[in-house]
């Protein structure tokens, strides 16, 4: 166990949030309020900060290396934590190595390109974090829901139908295929909030003035459509869950628990990497030298 880090000798937190085959995935299996047991937030605030200072060593080395990239895509129900949990886990990242784009209703030029087109463009480089605060799961979630979306994206006649969302299954799991054999990590979180939870997010949201902004009364109309989202999001792992592209449905409605799944995973999947700086050679320690001593004869 010698020279591993903390995270690598404690027990795999969110390996049993884990989906990489989704042919007996049941969302129902998952319960939002989970937390393993735990229940002190201050050693859970400790363990937090110690994975983050973890994740910041790591990325520094995925930085500096420059060969692997990583796509992080969050999904969830509003008011499930999403952007917290971005905020807090990624707050000891360094901003250049880290790329964070969210995913609002497609603009009239985004609608008049393939559902892909818009996150393609956004994808990471090597050597950095992507994030995506939704993607292109939106495409199997909300449109699936409300299928007169569809009516907008113009598509022609005969290609639409039924069966375009077992299509749109494909398509996504052939491009995460071809993404992750390019090089690229591919790390994907469902946040499970309960719908009771949400009630009272929603309802905090309300009451104190300096959350009113966040809210807003197309997120409670949503509520209406809740089972809907639930088959929906259930389908959409049970598709697109792969040993490659795989899928962590966290429990969240606790967020200090949510924030410890997250870090957990995406820390032990920069782990597996093997990370390290670039190795200097001859040529390049000897200029590194010449360059020493020209600064230290300024003195």
């Amino acid at each position: 166990m010698a020279g591993k880090s903390k995270a690598t000798r404690s027990a795999p937190l969110s390996a049993p949030y884990r989906v990489t085959d989704g042919s007996t995935f049941r969302l129902k299996e998952i319960d939002p309020g989970d937390t393993r047991g735990m229940k002190d937030k201050k050693k859970a605030q400790d363990a937090l900060a110690a994975g983050i200072e973890e994740l910041a060593d790591l990325q520094e080395k995925l930085y500096a290396q420059n060969r692997w990239g990583v796509l992080l895509i969050f999904q969830a129900m509003d008011a499930a934590g999403k952007d917290s949990a971005i905020e807090h886990v990624m707050s000891g990242i360094n901003p250049q190595g880290c790329q964070v784009f969210s995913f609002k209703a497609p603009s009239a030029e985004e609608l008049d390109h393939d559902f892909l087109w818009r996150t393609s463009r956004c994808l990471p480089e090597r050597g950095r974090l992507g994030i995506f605060n939704r993607s292109y799961y939106e495409e199997v979630l909300v449109v699936r829901v409300h299928p007169a979306f569809l009516d907008g994206q113009r598509l022609p006649t005969g290609l639409g139908g039924k069966g375009i969302w077992k299509r749109r299954f494909e398509d996504i799991a052939a491009f995460e295929r071809y993404f992750a054999r390019q090089g690229f990590v591919i790390l994907k979180f469902f946040l499970h909030v309960s719908k009771d939870e949400q009630r009272e997010r929603f309802l905090d949201r309300i009451e104190q003035p300096e959350k009113n902004w966040k809210f807003a009364m197309a997120d409670v109309e949503e509520r209406a459509h809740w089972d809907d989202y639930m088959a929906a999001y259930e389908d959409m792992i049970r598709h697109t869950a792969a040993e490659h592209a795989p899928w962590f449905v966290v429990p969240a409605d606790n967020k200090w628990f949510t924030r410890l799944v997250v870090a957990d995973a995406i820390r032990r999947a920069l782990e597996k990497l093997d990370l390290t700086f670039p190795q200097v050679g001859g040529a390049r320690k000897k200029e590194l030298a010449a360059a020493r001593e020209a600064l230290l004869a300024e003195t």
